[in-house]
């Protein structure tokens, strides 16, 4: 049994506050480390369309024997399938390639603001959910004007919101603007995907002072401040290691010095401009 607190989304489905993300994990390749996160008390599988990964997550969620209403699994809409009708089909051909009846959340990938779509798609995916096969909806890598223009334009607010944050880039505005707006925040490159992150020297001096990894230490803070977070690691280790968060705290001061961690910077691309379809 899995030993993750929850987070209540805006509809009231429970979501677990850390998850196993597969972004990169090859599809012939992915059975093997969802099996591990599963085993180790993992219940939040993150994949996407744009993973190619889909059909590998199904099989091993299927071939757990865990409960299918244990689990919160996650995909995303890709950006070519931007428009209400592509949108339904694209979501029908995830739950098959998943052989799933329904995800817990769906979500719009990226915005992709120069297709100028993403509203209507966001109308695709409140009939989806609406129709029980997602549990929840939700959106990916939106900024502040694109969840904005959601609720002057549609009647449903995302649940979740799930974003490039990390203490380089901690993106306090949006998310005090989700708090504000009851979205909650999902952080993708939670510990900054190998990029450096974990070297910082003010992370390695707290890790020492605490006894912990990095990454242990960078996951705690993410979960301190409100943050869902969904680590990615191949290594059976590390994948048991990030989940090892739940008997240590830290401090007040030391959550602050994290999240004023210079440079404030991006790994991933901005979401006004990107538009790879």
């Amino acid at each position: 049994m899995s030993t993750v607190p929850s987070v209540k989304l805006n509809n009231g489905v429970e979501m677990p506050s850390l998850g196993f993300g597969v972004f990169q994990i090859a599809p012939a390749e992915v059975m093997g480390p969802v099996r591990v996160a599963l085993e180790a008390g993992y219940r939040l599988i993150d994949t996407a369309w744009g993973y190619q990964n889909e059909e590998g997550v199904g099989r091993a969620v299927s071939e757990s024997g865990i409960p299918r209403d244990q689990l919160f699994i996650t995909t995303k809409l890709t950006n070519s399938e931007h428009g209400y009708d592509r949108a339904l089909r694209a979501f029908d051909a995830s739950l098959a390639r998943l052989q799933m009846d329904y995800v817990d959340l769906y979500l719009i990938h990226w915005p992709v603001p120069k297709a100028g779509l993403y509203v209507e798609t966001w109308r695709a995916l409140e009939k989806i959910y609406a129709d029980g096969r997602a549990r929840s909806i939700g959106v990916s890598n939106f900024t502040v004007a694109h969840l904005q223009r959601l609720f002057d334009e549609t009647g449903t607010v995302p649940a979740v919101n799930q974003v490039e944050l990390h203490p380089r880039f901690s993106q306090p505005a949006l998310r005090e603007f989700h708090t504000l707006h009851g979205v909650a925040t999902e952080a993708w490159a939670p510990i900054g995907q190998g990029k450096g992150l974990l070297e910082d020297p003010v992370i390695k001096d707290m890790a020492g002072r605490y006894g912990r990894s990095p990454a242990q230490v960078v996951l705690r803070w993410h979960l301190q401040i409100g943050n869902i977070a969904i680590p990615k690691s191949v290594t059976p280790a590390r994948i048991r290691e990030n989940l090892d968060l739940f008997d240590f705290e830290l401090t007040p001061v030391d959550v602050q010095q994290l999240s004023e961690l210079a440079p404030e910077e991006r790994i991933g691309p901005d979401p006004d401009t990107f538009d790879l379809r």
